[in-house]
Parts: structure tokens; C-alpha cells; sequence
């Protein structure tokens, strides 16, 4: 289990790819054919412009509280494979480890959505970590926009160095 410390709290709200707003995300994914989304607003973003992410990741949380039932809907009607996991707050857990090697291992089930009990916050570093090359990641940063990040050696790299350190 890998836990945040106080020391990478400040680091971690910098972004680890191009941060973009909405309109300019929606241009960016035109075309993009591996698509994983890291929290409830940018997954369901995504759905409602007609992106299918290969896996998204979500805790039903948003900012702190429940979100409305259309968000919802539109969220746990999506992916072929549902995945189930436990990840307390600021940590990624070896439950949400597991299951991401094992969704990267097998594309065949695809569309996947991994609903965590608990907080997705610090997921994107698990999947640009363990994400094939070709995968686009795309989480938020909350009151600033959307992190655009694709699995680059260098963005593995910058994401080893983030977990060798918690």
C-alpha cells in the first residue's frame, strides 16, 4: 500500500500532465483510442459528449458529498466489467493496485469501471504507472480544470519517483 505523506501533499496538486479546461479537453481526445478517466465529474464528462472511456475509475463522491442522480445514472450504466475495491483517503491501496494490473492485463474486459470504497483521489498515479504507453489519463484538479497525461516512459517516471516516495 502506498500512503501520501504530508511532504507530496503540496507536489501532488501540480499537474503531471497538460492541465486544459473542458472545451479544450473534449478537442484533445478527438481520436484517442485509450481512454481512462479518473473521477466521477471528468467520467461523466466524458460519457456525455459521447467519449467511452476503457476504464473509468469513481468513488460516487464528489468534492465531499453525493451528486445528482442524472451523474449517477449515466455513470453506473457504463462498462461491461464492474470491479468493486477498497482505497482509504489518501492512499492507493494494494485492492486498487490489483485490480488496475489486472485490467491492464486484459483488455478484453473493457469497458471497465472500477467503483472504489473509499477515495479514487490518488488513482491516476496508479494508472499512469501501470497503464500500456498508448493510454490516455485523464483526471481533475479540483477549481483549476482537467489533467491530460499520457503514459510516457518520462510520465512513468515522474510517477515512480511520486510512489517510491510514499
Amino acid at each position: 500500500m502506498y500512503v501520501l505523506p504530508k511532504a507530496l501533499q503540496h507536489e501532488l496538486k501540480q499537474p503531471l500532465g497538460r492541465l486544459v479546461k473542458e472545451p479544450e479537453l473534449l478537442s484533445l481526445l478527438e481520436g484517442e483510442r485509450y481512454l481512462v478517466s479518473v473521477g466521477d465529474r471528468v467520467t461523466f464528462t466524458l460519457l456525455s459528449h459521447g467519449f467511452h472511456p476503457n476504464l473509468c475509475i469513481v468513488d460516487y463522491i464528489l468534492e465531499r458529498k453525493p451528486y445528482p442522480e442524472e451523474m449517477r445514472a449515466a455513470i453506473t450504466g457504463y462498462g461491461r466489467t464492474v470491479i468493486t475495491v477498497r482505497n482509504p483517503p489518501g492512499t492507493i491501496s494494494d485492492d486498487l493496485w490489483e485490480a488496475l494490473t489486472k485490467v491492464f492485463q486484459h483488455p478484453e474486459l473493457f469497458p471497465v469501471r472500477i467503483e472504489v470504497d473509499g477515495e479514487e483521489d490518488l488513482a491516476s498515479l496508479a494508472a499512469i504507472a501501470l497503464a500500456p504507453g498508448d493510454a490516455t489519463i485523464i483526471y481533475g484538479l479540483p477549481n483549476r480544470g482537467v489533467v491530460v497525461v499520457t503514459a510516457t516512459p518520462e510520465h512513468k517516471k515522474k510517477v515512480d519517483d511520486v510512489l517510491r516516495r510514499m
